[in-house]
């Protein structure tokens, strides 16, 4: 284009020059001579800017079609000159990469996105101001935070713990990754495996929730050190009268018996003890439940008031049932058994002389309830919520006199939750006791469990 033009204004130039020569040769001053230079010089300029005003138009249309890349929405003159025309087709293979580039971007970014919102962990980003520039469900619902979340929120508007904030600031001022398990009040006292990453502008935090994994760790130290403390009381008891008996007691018949009779009471109290972590490791393993069958609750009453009836007698306490006749639940019967015995045991224990224990029975349509009550000293308020954990004891010094290994109201509630079923306990320091168990009833048109 550029040589066309060129060509055509030469020739104007030429010809207009040639014009003027020839025309006022015999005229030919230095002022004619002027006045030709200056009439081609214009006709040069016109012509210049008439080229650059076409090719201005070009490259504007190219620089918006550029600007806009990878759209197509900018129309383009059919026919461009040849130079202009590579340029645009080097602009349009440009736009399909990019274009494909994009799209496999995005396809990616909605991939991660949707990934990262369908995880059960809370997922946290941050910029290098502590900026909140991503978060997930699973972390909105943990801290209970409005979804979409305002980008560029700073994190201490989100997150109010300090120990969350630092472990962010730590990584976004090493470089380098960082793990912790931390407790956050914030995400209702729940316990997190932190795990933050660093980013090319910022930093990641992945949150797994390990609150049951932290209570059953806790929960299994703490049994440790109440099993420990619960066997070194009859254990060095045991030792210290067998030593004794051993250094010259054992032939001094005012005592030599005596001494024998509270070994023996401790080694039962051991094997109780025994007994008991037994029962509680059968529960804990979750053996394959056996099939709930038809237990008549009259026949597994009896059964128990029979096993406590010696200790009723000595202590003075009357037993008695109510209405248990017809009810009939679904469960286990030597499990329930146990269940009643314990009961009715701590009953007649934490009784009064003269004192009385009461079974009754009432059923309804889905459930059968067994009650059991007695008159005795009652458990204070603030000990009722603890009273199922394990080696929890209300009277610490009775309950190991009268033989108790703090185990029996944890095995009952456990032992009930695997049939099902459920209890709750009713109090009055000074008056009593009410332990109420709740099971699912048999079904009247054969021995299947009724639906919860």
């Amino acid at each position: 284009m550029q040589r066309r033009t060129l060509l055509q204004l030469w020739l104007v130039v030429v010809l207009c020059a040639g014009a003027g020569m020839w025309g006022l040769k015999p005229k030919l001053t230095p002022a004619n001579v002027t006045l030709i230079v200056a009439a081609a010089t214009g006709v040069c300029v016109l012509f210049t800017w008439l080229t650059w005003r076409r090719l201005a138009r070009y490259l504007r249309r190219l620089e918006d079609y550029a600007a806009t890349l990878p759209s197509k929405g900018i129309d383009l003159p059919a026919e461009l000159p040849r130079e202009f025309g590579m340029l645009l087709s080097a602009l349009q293979r440009t736009s399909q990469h990019v274009s494909s580039v994009i799209e496999r971007a995005n396809l990616e970014l909605a991939r991660r996105e949707t990934i990262l919102a369908g995880m059960a962990e809370g997922v946290l980003a941050v910029d290098q101001h502590l900026k909140v520039t991503f978060c997930n469900e699973a972390f909105a619902e943990a801290f209970r935070t409005r979804r979409p979340l305002p980008e560029g929120r700073p994190l201490y508007e989100l997150v109010r713990e300090p120990l969350r904030r630092e472990i962010l600031e730590e990584v976004l001022g090493t470089g380098l990754a960082a793990r912790r398990r931390v407790h956050l009040p914030a995400a209702d006292g729940r316990w997190f495996e932190v795990h933050a990453l660093p980013l090319a502008a910022g930093a990641i935090a992945v949150l797994h929730d390990v609150t049951e994994t932290h209570r059953q760790e806790q929960a299994r130290k703490d049994f440790v050190a109440n099993v420990s403390h619960e066997l070194r009381t009859p254990l060095a008891a045991i030792r210290g009268y067998a030593e004794t008996l051993l250094d010259g007691a054992l032939e001094d018949p005012s005592i030599n018996r005596k001494f024998v009779e509270v070994i023996q009471a401790h080694a039962i109290r051991l094997n109780n003890i025994a007994s008991d972590l037994l029962v509680l490791s059968e529960l804990d393993a979750r053996p394959p439940a056996t099939p709930p069958a038809p237990v008549p609750v009259s026949e597994v009453v009896d059964s128990a008031l029979r096993t406590v009836e010696s200790a009723a007698v000595l202590g003075g306490v009357t037993l008695r049932i109510n209405n248990c006749e017809n009810a009939v639940v679904m469960g286990n019967r030597l499990r329930l058994e146990q269940i009643v015995v314990n009961l009715l045991d701590n009953a007649v224990k934490f009784n009064r002389p003269s004192g009385s224990v009461t079974v009754d029975c009432s059923t309804n349509e889905r459930n059968v309830e067994i009650s059991v009550s007695d008159s005795g000293i009652g458990i204070p308020s603030e000990d009722l919520k603890r009273i199922f954990d394990r080696f929890y004891r209300v009277d610490k010094a009775r309950s190991r006199r009268a033989g108790g290994t703090g185990l029996g109201l944890s095995i009952v509630k456990e032992s009930l939750e695997r049939m099902g079923g459920c209890i709750t306990v009713e109090s009055q320091l000074g008056q009593g006791t009410r332990f109420t168990i709740q099971m699912p009833r048999e079904c009247a048109g054969g021995g299947d469990r009724p639906e919860n």
